[in-house]
């Protein structure tokens, strides 16, 4: 009986909500190359937002945050952040995606999140997470 080897493929994963960020850690650490896109400029979703989860009323952060770290430093997740799928063509295992990588103004590279440019910056927008 002949084997047959599966050819390890990119798999596109959409939403960076806590199921999107392990759904991608489980994906990556199977070996695949994952790509990860998320339409705002940060992951985490609304979990992000929660000070609790319910029923064991955990500290939503303290769950979401080693995940966050585990996504966002794996060596075969590609996150793209603040990036919307514009079109997907093709067929089950086959497929092109088009992705719109919006423009931070913002060297990603050089970035620290020292919060310089937030204050330099001449237009406010009000936060997602002041509800």
């Amino acid at each position: 009986m002949a084997k047959t080897r599966r050819k390890k493929e990119a798999v596109l994963v959409i939403g960076a909500g806590i199921a999107g960020i392990q759904a991608s850690i489980d994906l990556a650490n199977m070996g695949f190359r994952v790509h990860l896109v998320e339409r705002t400029p940060g992951i985490g979703g609304r979990m992000a937002q929660l000070d609790k989860t319910f029923p064991t009323n955990d500290c939503s952060i303290c769950i979401l945050a080693p995940k966050m770290i585990e996504c966002a430093g794996h060596e075969n997740v590609n996150l793209l952040t603040y990036s919307e799928v514009l079109e997907v063509k093709g067929q089950a295992g086959d497929f092109r995606v088009k992705i719109l990588k919006k423009p931070r103004y913002v060297d990603v590279d050089k970035c620290t999140s020292c919060g310089d440019c937030v204050e330099k910056c001449p237009r406010r927008v009000s936060s997602e997470f002041n509800v």
